[in-house]
């Protein structure tokens, strides 16, 4: 069920009805990071059950499929966030789900997606589209897309309204991209309800696709080879969806990139300092108001903290830095 259709904000207001009780409305935070002026608040979405925000989505949009699509099963292609939200959402209605990962996702998240039930499949990165529509074609089984999906995109747009009810004067929200469907639905539900709220995307340098596309005025297409290197395991898309693009480049009012240290640092000083605990991907955003906090004076920002599936390892690896 790719639902190819622009989601309204009427639609982000329907999925938050259909998933309440479902999802955990998460806490907006106080950082600690900005200033009396121009204060930093944190969207935890780390403390989103199964630690992402990809439940949103996955739960609105399995909630909307026929008898007959749930008989069928799902199937996705994830490198963990998504991955656990769908087998998470499959398991509560019943349904099988089969999620192709890539083998460079963190064990952690490939544990998880099969402690909740899901079949798993390991491939490499480039081969997981290719990998799943083989599966999809031998089975029948219904595309649950990570991204570029109408009821997916409302979905995680209520972390738009949940923003604006809990902080009405935010000025400035920015987002982590990978294929753009949570930055797509954030923009649509704020910008409908509060136009003058600026939406900032942050990507990884090593995954810029969409900061180069965006400054360009098309969409462009990187190489996995190249997403596939940064810390961000959740950013990795080679793309965003096309779908998403039309909504970001209408509704997004900027794209930064930030580099691998400056995650990392962001990483680091979120734990350390806001004491929320988050991964890389989730990282994102900080690290953006981090690189570019000048640009932030005018008010309140909200960063989407977007995941807390850390691999302990490299948690510890990144707190033994040295703060910066």
């Amino acid at each position: 069920m790719t639902s190819a259709g622009r989601p309204t904000a009427a639609d982000v207001r329907s999925a938050a009805n259909r998933i309440a009780g479902a999802v955990r409305r998460t806490p907006l935070l106080e950082s600690g990071l900005g200033t009396s002026t121009a204060p930093l608040w944190l969207k935890a979405e780390c403390l989103q059950l199964g630690g992402s925000f990809k439940l949103r989505g996955a739960t609105n949009a399995l909630a909307q499929l026929s008898d007959d699509e749930r008989a069928r099963g799902v199937i996705t292609h994830s490198s963990g966030n998504h991955a656990q939200a769908v087998a998470r959402a499959a398991r509560s209605f019943g349904v099988k789900a089969t999620i192709v990962m890539p083998v460079q996702a963190p064990e952690i998240k490939r544990k998880a997606t099969l402690a909740l039930g899901a079949e798993v499949v390991v491939v490499d990165i480039s081969q997981r589209a290719k990998e799943m529509e083989r599966i999809r074609a031998q089975t029948g089984a219904v595309f649950v897309s990570p991204f570029e999906d109408a009821a997916v995109i409302a979905g995680q747009g209520t972390i738009g309204l949940e923003i604006l009810q809990d902080l009405p004067e935010v000025a400035t929200v920015l987002v982590p991209v990978s294929g753009g469907g949570l930055i797509s639905g954030v923009a649509i539900s704020v910008k409908d309800a509060r136009p003058d709220v600026h939406i900032i995307g942050v990507e990884p340098e090593l995954a810029g696709d969409l900061a180069e596309g965006f400054a360009k005025g098309e969409r462009v297409t990187w190489d996995s080879a190249d997403t596939g290197r940064t810390i961000a395991d959740g950013l990795r898309v080679q793309a965003v969806g096309e779908l998403n693009w039309h909504i970001i480049t209408e509704l997004v009012d900027d794209v930064l990139t930030v580099s691998e240290a400056e995650i990392r640092a962001a990483m680091r000083t979120t734990v350390m300092e806001s004491k929320v605990v988050c991964e890389p991907s989730g990282a994102v955003s900080v690290a953006g108001y981090l690189s570019a906090a000048g640009r932030f004076a005018g008010g309140a920002a909200v960063a989407v903290v977007s995941g807390g599936n850390v691999d302990p390892a490299l948690l510890v690896d990144v707190l033994a830095e040295p703060a910066r």
